[in-house]
């Protein structure tokens, strides 16, 4: 028996999708989770997602797409997580392949519906960013999960829409997500979190981080990203609900335009004007900007007085967690560094650790 799940959004949403696959499906056979490799600039310091081009040792599953293994290794000076995800989780990683555009996708979704029947196919955001109008003043990355609600649409099999972690990933806020949520599919328990939690330890992701946090029990307000951002750790953070897959079309303004897409580029310029902006194009400046930065020293002694003034200065905001990104970049540190960081604070301060989340609370 093989389940299809569509990390919408890939990266993080990748690492839940094998939290769903545990908490719904138990001990099935395994899942094939279609997937972007499109990581942050700490992990790739290439903008935008990557390509099978960009790989070397990929597997095929059907002619038009290919499976990330173990063995697998970005092309450098690419980068991406999934190889180390494949040999830590018992799933087949997909790799979606952006070039076609939604057509594109589209076509890789039904060859892997032919080739593998699968029991269910579910699409999966973490967050809630997928159900985003286009025209929000928080949005920030909505051209990924736009071609993958496109594609999923035009797909002649039922496909279950499914939004994780509502608000989690600080786009759109939780009371603009709550008239737009279906049914409660599932609530995330500490149990549920059990077969990632190694994987947690060094992927990046900040909301599926919380996801897995507020699964664990963890309350209270997480700041995020380079921006701060503040996301409420609340009882709904760890939640699972079904929303309509056409319904979510007709609300996303985006994936209706790019829904005849036949290149990455063509879907780009609808995002930029539709949203106002391209996530890609951010990483571009995002990148350009890191090449001219000359990565601090990580000083423990130096990193702990900055962490101390952070801690005070956050916690004055109402804020009682952070992400271990958002230090790296609010100690002034390279992305580089965030593993060294992490190890430095679990090490002198681990009475902070709440997993995979850093507390402002001794």
């Amino acid at each position: 028996m093989t389940r299809l799940i569509v990390a919408a959004g890939g990266g993080g949403d990748t690492v839940a999708a094998a939290m769903l696959h545990a908490a719904l499906y138990g001990n099935e056979d395994h899942a094939v989770i279609l997937t972007y490799a499109w990581d942050r600039l700490l992990i790739d310091p290439v903008p935008g997602p990557r390509g099978p081009d960009n790989f070397t040792g990929l597997h095929p599953l059907t002619p038009a797409v290919r499976a990330v293994p173990a063995e697998a290794r970005p092309i450098a000076p690419a980068g991406s997580t999934l190889p180390r995800l494949a040999a830590e989780l018992p799933h087949t990683l997909a790799l979606i392949d952006p070039r076609h555009g939604v057509e594109g996708i589209t076509h890789q979704l039904e060859e892997l519906v032919e080739h593998l029947s699968p029991e269910s196919i579910d699409l999966l955001d973490v967050g809630g960013d997928i159900l985003a109008r286009g025209d929000e003043p928080t949005l920030k990355s909505p051209l990924a999960d736009a071609i993958t609600l496109a594609a999923s649409c035009q797909v002649n099999a039922p496909i279950r829409l499914l939004v994780a972690g509502p608000g989690l990933d600080g786009e759109l806020p939780l009371d603009d997500l709550h008239n737009l949520l279906g049914p409660l599919v599932h609530t995330f328990t500490g149990k549920d979190v059990e077969p990632i939690s190694s994987v947690l330890e060094w992927h990046p992701s900040e909301a599926t981080g919380m996801l897995a946090a507020t699964a664990r029990g963890v309350r209270g307000t997480c700041e995020m990203r380079d921006a701060g951002l503040p996301v409420p750790l609340t009882d709904e953070a760890p939640t699972v609900h079904e929303v309509d897959l056409d319904e979510a079309l007709h609300r996303n303004q985006l994936a209706r335009a790019i829904l005849t897409t036949a290149t990455l580029d063509e879907a780009e310029a609808h995002s930029r004007n539709i949203c106002g902006h391209s996530e890609i194009d951010y990483e571009r400046n995002k990148a350009l900007w890191l090449k001219e930065q000359r990565p601090t020293k990580l000083d423990a002694d130096s990193v702990l007085a900055q962490l101390d003034q952070f801690e005070t200065e956050a916690r004055g905001r109402g804020v009682t967690h952070t992400t271990f990104r958002h230090l790296t970049e609010v100690l002034n540190l390279d992305g580089s560094q965030r593993d060294e960081l992490r190890r430095l604070l679990i090490n002198s301060r681990g009475d902070q650790h709440a997993a995979p989340l850093w507390s402002l609370h001794p």
